[in-house]
C-alpha cells in the first residue's frame, strides 16, 4: 500500500499548479466518469484566480466555484507541456485543466467535488481542520491547546488527527518526533507546551525541506539501518486505531 499524501506534497502540487494555470482562462474536460460525475466541465471556460493548500486539500478557486482535491493514498496531480504525453492512460483522468502551454491532469483519490466558493468556510469538510502546519504564519498556539484536547492520546496518533493539526502524516509523524527526542507513545498529559511546540517546528521544518527538495530524508521511517545517532534498533508497531505504524528509537526518544 502507498503511503498518504502530506502536507509537503500538497503543497508542492499547489505550487505547481498555481505556476503553470493561475491567471488562465482553462478549457475543463474529465476523461474518466468520476470526474464527470463530479461535473468538471462546469470549470471549462473559467479562469483559475488562485490555488490553496491546507494540510492535505487542495482547493482551486475558479470566482464562485472551487475545486476540492484529496489525493489520499493514490491521488495525484500532474503538470505537463500541452500536447506532451502523459504518464498514465488518458481514461484514468478525473480532471484535465488546459491552459494556453500547459495542461493539469489529477488521477484518482477519495475526493475531488466542486464547491460554492462563498460554502468553503462552513464546508463540512474543510472547515473541520485544525491549523495548518505548513501556513505562511502557522498558529502553532492553537495547535498546542487542540493536541491537549484528548491528554490522554499517545502523541503520534495526535498529530495525525487533522482536525488537530492539518498536514502531517505517517512519515512527519514519526520523524519529526526522532528529531524532537520525543516518546511518540507518551499521551500527551505527560508533555508540557514546549515539547509539543517542539515536534509542531520540527515537522515543519522537515516538510518545508521535503518541499523545496522534493524529496523525503528519512532517520527512522521505514528504517532498515540502526538509528543514526545511537546505533540502535529502530523500533516499530501500530498505533491508534488506524494503527498506522509508529517507528522511533527507544534509546533516543526514550
Amino acid at each position: 500500500m502507498g503511503a498518504m499524501a502530506e502536507g509537503d506534497t500538497i503543497l508542492r502540487a499547489a505550487r505547481r499548479l498555481d505556476a503553470a494555470l493561475s491567471g488562465e482562462t482553462v478549457a475543463a474536460s474529465a476523461p474518466n466518469p468520476r470526474g464527470r460525475a463530479a461535473r468538471i466541465e462546469r470549470l471549462d471556460g473559467r479562469r483559475l484566480e488562485a490555488v490553496e493548500s491546507h494540510g492535505k486539500n487542495l482547493v482551486l478557486r475558479f470566482g464562485d466555484l472551487a475545486l476540492h482535491s484529496h489525493m489520499g493514498m493514490n491521488g495525484s496531480w500532474h503538470v505537463y507541456p500541452r500536447g506532451a504525453r502523459w504518464r498514465k492512460a488518458r481514461g484514468a483522468a478525473w480532471a484535465v485543466l488546459a491552459g494556453g502551454g500547459q495542461e493539469a491532469v489529477q488521477f484518482g483519490g477519495p475526493t475531488l467535488r466542486l464547491v460554492a466558493t462563498a460554502r468553503l468556510s462552513r464546508d463540512p469538510q474543510l472547515a473541520r481542520l485544525g491549523p495548518d502546519v505548513l501556513a505562511p504564519e502557522p498558529d502553532f498556539a492553537a495547535m498546542v491547546a487542540n493536541l491537549r484536547r484528548d491528554p490522554d492520546r499517545g502523541l503520534g496518533d495526535a498529530l495525525l488527527d487533522q482536525t488537530l493539526v492539518a498536514g502531517i502524516g505517517n512519515i512527519f509523524k514519526s520523524e519529526a518526533c526522532f528529531a524532537a527526542r520525543l516518546d511518540p507513545w507518551r499521551p500527551v498529559d505527560d508533555l508540557v507546551d514546549d515539547d509539543l511546540l517542539a515536534v509542531l517546528e520540527a515537522a515543519r521544518a522537515l516538510m518545508l525541506e521535503a518541499v523545496e527538495s522534493g524529496r523525503h530524508a528519512y532517520a527512522v521511517y521505514r528504517a532498515r539501518r540502526p538509528c543514526p545517532v545511537c546505533g540502535g534498533r529502530v523500533a516499530s508497531r501500530g498505533q491508534g486505531d488506524a494503527n498506522r505504524t509508529t517507528y522511533w528509537c527507544p534509546r533516543c526518544q526514550g
